[in-house]
């Protein structure tokens, strides 16, 4: 996966327009455009897209963070120079504050499903021996049961307003 189709697809889940998302990098201490989100949204095979960073993809997760469970006191944290699908899935599990239990449900949501042994070695630092490679198609199954939960949600929600 991408790292412009990992920012789409979060934006989708979440129903973020881009004052929200503008917001979301600056609780993380940095400043983008309107223009650059736009550019960074766009398919793939639009002449102005523009391709998302890991540092820039990070710098999101790590407001998203900071936007869903509150910021912390002092400097905020150096994002990565290289994000692996480990690190993305450590970073939404972290904003959503997901349990193991939690991030299962939300795989079998998708119709997927791993063992909670086989989870744990996603979350596990790379040099210990039952660490594993998050595969994109794990991270992408994770990402759809989250559309289905956290999508369904924001759509019952009565905000529409008639233009």
């Amino acid at each position: 996966m991408t790292n412009n189709d990992i920012l789409r697809r979060i934006r989708y889940i979440f129903d973020l327009n881009d004052s929200k998302m503008i917001a979301i990098f600056g609780l993380a201490d940095h400043k983008v455009t309107r223009g650059q989100i736009s550019d960074w949204l766009k398919k793939d095979d639009d002449p102005a897209f523009q391709k998302c960073s890991d540092t820039d993809l990070a710098i999101f997760l790590n407001g998203l963070i900071n936007d869903k469970r509150g910021k912390k006191e002092g400097s905020q944290p150096e994002p990565e120079k290289h994000l692996t699908n480990n690190m993305i899935f450590i970073k939404l599990k972290i904003a959503l504050n997901l349990k193991a239990e939690d991030v299962l449900e939300i795989i079998a949501l998708a119709n997927f499903n791993i063992s909670k042994h086989e989870l744990s070695a996603f979350f596990r630092k790379p040099g210990h021996k039952h660490y594993r490679n998050c595969q994109d198609q794990i991270l992408r199954n994770f990402l759809k049961g989250m559309q289905l939960k956290y999508r369904a949600a924001t759509q019952l929600e009565p905000d529409f307003k008639w233009q």
